[in-house]
This record gives C-alpha cells, structure tokens and sequence, in this order.
C-alpha cells in the first residue's frame, strides 16, 4: 500500500495532469488508506490548484487549463465528500458563509477553493455559484442567518459590483449583522478598504484564516 505521502504527491499530479479520473482514484486510494481527507485536499489538491493558479498567471498555463485543473480537482472532492461529510456531523459549524463570484464573472476555480476549504474548516457553507446576482447574496444572507457574506470578481470590471452588495446589504438592513469579505485576482486591500468590506483574502489559505479568526 502507498504511504500517505505517496498518495499526496499522487494527488497534485492528478491536478497538474488534468486528469479526473486519477483524482477519483487517488480520492478512493486515500480513504482506503485511512489517510484524512482534509488532508488529501489542503496539502495535495489546493496545493497542486496553487501551483496551477501560479503557472497561470506566468502565462505558462491558460485558462482552459486552469479550467481542467479545476474540474479534476472538483471529482476528486466530490469523492471524498461523504467522508467529509460525516467528519462534519461530528462537529458544531463554526458560523454560516454565504459565497459566490460576482454577477457578470463566470470564473469559479479561487471560489470552489475557498468554499471547500471553509467546508473542511466546520463552516455551513452556502455556495451561490458563479455570475450571482446581487440581490441572491442579499437572499442568501437573510435565509441562511449568514454571518459572512463573500464575493469574488476575476475581472476588473465585474468587480465594481462588490460595492452593489455592501449598499445592498445595507438597504435590507443585514449589513450591521454580516461581515463581508471580498476576494479574486484584480482585488486588494486597497479595493476592500475603499468599498467598506470587512475582509481581503488575498488567496483561499488567507481568506479562511480571516474568517476564523471573526470566530476565536
């Protein structure tokens, strides 16, 4: 049998291969191996998405790579996820965060990283997807009880809307009870400071410290 190790560095291989079906099966091989699955995806999967994401923007990959990275990344989650699941029921959730890449921005790969990676963190995560519609945050956060509202732009011009959900928000009256966090490529601290949002995550490891912290 293959060490934890081995099956690690099986993992990222499968990201930078683009290759599903081997994702599948480093995800089966792990679980058989009683390896954690939170494990499998922070130090193999994302580490490998990281890795592809970097490339990318070296202009070594292209888009459709990163697309395919994404994809073989999402069937070897979606394998794991039952385990995942039942580690979760053993513990409380931390808090509820409602998640999404912002209207007009089809991009998903730095969101689906961070949305698993709060799930692997004990959080209820509710994911509204790609090319979200300002009023579904505001929805979202009034049904779900969210106490972190967090949208990603890729795009410099999708990401104007992120002030669309701070006013939002504070029309319907939730801005006092949610905190908002704003992520992607063109966005930084500047961008978060000067639209009025709580958080900056500056990649998924970061956002995810960020919003434990709201909680410690």
């Amino acid at each position: 049998m293959a060490t934890k190790e081995e099956i690690i560095e099986k993992a990222k291989e499968a990201i930078m291969e683009f290759d599903d079906e081997m994702a599948e099966e480093v995800a089966e091989e792990a679980l058989d191996a009683g390896v954690d699955p939170v494990d499998l995806i922070q130090d193999g999967f994302t580490v490998a998405m990281n890795e592809a994401g970097n490339k990318f923007e070296a202009g070594e990959l292209f888009l459709p790579h990163l697309i395919a990275a994404s994809e073989a990344m999402t069937a070897g989650i979606n394998v794991l996820t039952p385990a995942l699941e039942a580690k979760g029921a053993e513990t409380e959730t931390k808090g509820t965060v409602v998640i999404g890449t912002i209207e007009g921005d089809i991009h998903s790969i730095g969101k689906d990283i961070v949305a698993t990676m709060l799930k692997i963190a004990d959080f209820k995560v509710v994911d509204l997807g790609r090319d979200v519609a300002i009023s579904a945050y505001v929805e979202a956060a009034k049904e779900n009880n969210a106490d972190v509202v967090a949208s990603s732009a890729l795009m410099t011009t999708t990401m104007v809307s992120q002030i669309q959900v701070e006013e939002q928000l504070k029309e319907s009256g939730l801005r006092d009870t949610v905190k908002t966090m704003v992520g992607g490529a063109p966005v930084t601290q500047d961008w978060a400071d000067k639209i009025g949002a709580d958080i900056y995550g500056e990649n998924a490891g970061d956002a995810v410290s960020k919003v434990n912290e709201l909680f410690t």
